[in-house]
């Protein structure tokens, strides 16, 4: 329905390299600590026995996220292209994901196993979606697709009863001697969902297209929705050759006005200012030198109130 970006797989299946890899850790560590509290919530309420699951899945959640930690480090040290930090967020936000579904439902030895396995799923069918040029820019099918039905089959195998709690109905996993049942029912679920998630949402997408485009124009791509959408322009990520490539097509000249982030024009313009008063004092020091040199009565020194005082940060 929309296809790769443009020119996504014209050079290689290699991932595009991180806009900031610096962000992408600091989103994963915003997502990981509100991971816990969604987690815990899982519950509804600390009332009773609840308390304990509550704290049951915080534990889970944190030690799934050491498995798939791991895990995404093993795929990121064994790159042949150095480390490489997009493998160890994946890992660590497939494990979160694989958890997710059971977190009071399993002990701390058995989420990591959980996670693990999450995060390599994750980290391992990344690539493959790139083989089949499916282009997905955040990994969601991986991380949330593939990995959350193994989240989903996982309560199958390794949940416990949560008495009095009556979540698993009192059945528990096939690993707790619970049987075939709870699996059954939990891969039953998966493909309900996988089946219903994929019609409807081909469906919605098809009509919400028909609306309003889905896909952005070429000149919108090119330029990027960060500055065509909410006019904030990077600088050297080729937005501007981007601009000076389009104009002559488009005639855009309103994007043009907007300055880089981290851009401070009155700064800039202090500066500017400051430089070339700096170089009008030396000027008239050199001058007033050369005069004194010409003069029988030289003097050595000369005191010339500068035009802006000297402000330390400035060489």
């Amino acid at each position: 329905m929309l296809g790769p970006r443009l020119g996504r797989y014209d050079y290689g299946l290699d991932p595009l390299p991180l806009g900031s890899p610096v962000n992408a850790i600091l989103g994963l560590f915003v997502l990981w600590w509100g991971w816990l509290a969604f987690n815990s919530g899982s519950t509804y309420g600390v009332t009773d026995d609840k308390w304990k699951y509550s704290a049951r899945a915080a534990v889970s959640t944190v030690m799934a996220s050491i498995g798939g930690g791991i895990v995404g480090l093993f795929f990121s040290l064994s790159s042949s292209q150095g480390i490489d930090i997009l493998s160890q967020i994946n890992g660590i936000l497939g494990s979160l994901v694989a958890v997710t579904g059971g977190c009071f439902l399993y002990r701390a030895w058995e989420a990591i196993i959980v996670g693990g396995v999450g995060g390599f799923i994750t980290c391992f069918s990344m690539p493959l979606f790139d083989k089949l040029r499916i282009d997905d820019p955040v990994g969601a099918s991986a991380t949330h697709g593939i990995t959350g039905m193994w989240g989903v089959i996982a309560i199958g195998l390794f949940a416990d009863n949560p008495w009095p709690l009556t979540t698993t109905s009192g059945r528990s996993g096939l690993f707790k001697g619970g049987g075939w049942y709870l699996l059954g029912i939990q891969s039953f679920t998966v493909l309900c969902l996988a089946t219903w998630s994929f019609f409807s949402s081909i469906i919605l997408l098809w009509i919400v297209d028909k609306i309003i485009p889905l896909r952005m124009s070429m000149r919108e791509e090119l330029l990027g929705a960060d500055l065509v959408e909410h006019k904030i322009k990077h600088s050297k990520i080729g937005v501007s050759r981007a601009m000076s490539a389009l104009r002559p097509f488009t005639g855009e000249k309103k994007l043009t006005d907007i300055l880089d982030i981290g851009v401070n024009p009155g700064h800039d313009f202090f500066v500017n200012n400051y430089r070339k008063s700096k170089r009008m004092n030396n000027f008239i020091k050199i001058m007033a030198r050369k005069k004194s040199n010409r003069s029988p009565l030289a003097v050595n020194t000369i005191n010339q109130t500068p035009v802006i005082n000297t402000l330390a940060w400035v060489n």
